[in-house]
């Protein structure tokens, strides 16, 4: 098959087309030829040598994937050969078959193409297991998201707006603040020139966010505290601004707040199936009804994943950059 594989960390040049056999499957996982192949940060990060593979993954690049199941054991997931998904993986993605934990898969949502499809399982399972499930955004709470025009950023709008929640983001630009706005965002921040705590504190009245969705950490950690409201969580997801923060505990232990950190890919097949099952139960139908939507930026050819990787780590983009297989 053909496949784009890290010839050796580096620029994003280092991604190279090549030939691999197909994947070997293990017990309960699919074979899926690939149609379109999502790209995220950790690529990015993995290609760059900071993000080692899990054992036993395959050590192609691409953590989502949709396309037609060929081969596999398909056991009561009411899956069959020929059914058209999209897939969470540890990797592998950037090829033209990969395997997939069946329980990881999900169908098609109704009226979307496999390059839509493709730019959902990533960000869908990190942001409902890390803001829905992890800081159990509830009835009545409100919203901040850091990176909004990101794809995690894009998803989180659309699926807390969704859901009924005031949403607040953060971005770079004036244009990528409307985005978020148009994305179901109350208020977009310029961070390049906005200090995202005044406005929040601003928009509601003095109390503060009930939970944050954190890409960047560093120094704004210690800002998202002076922006939350009591009882309020931070969910960290990504250190893009450094691994390291300067936070008054003091805060933390007086107002009952909670900072979580978690990263998807390492954890069992068994946890991101229970976000599956949630998914497919919540967000699907939202999708299908048109309330929520994937956010497509480009989509290159598969033999130029290098130059998707050269445009993500611009960070021009609104959204998703996908990789068209087939």
């Amino acid at each position: 098959m053909r496949a784009i594989e890290i010839t050796q960390p580096g620029k994003p040049e280092v991604l190279q087309p090549c030939e691999r056999p197909l994947p070997e499957l293990k017990p309960g996982e699919v074979l899926i030829r690939v149609h379109a192949a999502g790209i995220n940060r950790p690529d990015v990060l993995q290609r760059l040598g900071h993000y080692p593979v899990p054992p036993g993954a395959s050590d192609l690049p691409g953590l989502e994937v949709a396309g037609e199941i060929v081969d596999g054991e398909l056991g009561e997931s009411g899956f069959a050969k020929g059914d058209m998904v999209c897939a969470l993986v540890q990797g592998g993605g950037y090829a033209e078959y990969c395997a997939a934990p069946v329980a990881q898969c999900l169908p098609l949502p109704k009226g979307l193409t496999p390059v839509e499809a493709a730019s959902l399982p990533e960000t869908f399972f990190t942001v409902w297991s890390n803001v829905f499930d992890r800081a159990g955004l509830s009835d009545g709470e409100t919203l901040l998201v850091q990176g909004g025009s990101s794809g995690i950023g894009v998803t989180a709008i659309q699926l807390a707006s969704a859901l009924g929640h005031r949403v607040f983001a953060t971005a770079g630009s004036d244009e990528k603040c409307r985005a978020c706005e148009e994305l179901g965002a109350e208020r977009g921040i310029n961070y390049r020139d906005e200090d995202f705590v005044e406005v929040v504190k601003s928009l509601t009245g003095g109390r503060g966010v009930d939970v944050v969705l954190d890409m960047v950490a560093g120094d704004y950690v210690a800002r998202e505290i002076a922006c939350l409201a009591d009882d309020g969580r931070i969910a960290l997801i990504a250190l893009l601004g450094g691994a390291k923060a300067n936070v008054d505990l003091g805060q933390v232990l007086r107002r009952r707040l909670t900072i979580s950190g978690s990263t998807l890919r390492p954890r069992p097949v068994a946890f991101k199936a229970a976000i599956a099952r949630n998914l497919r139960e919540r967000v699907w139908p939202l999708i299908e009804a048109g309330l929520v939507k994937p956010v497509v930026y480009r989509v290159f050819p598969l033999e130029e994943a290098a130059q998707a990787h050269a445009l993500m780590e611009s960070s021009a983009h609104v959204g998703k950059i996908v990789l068209r297989v087939v």
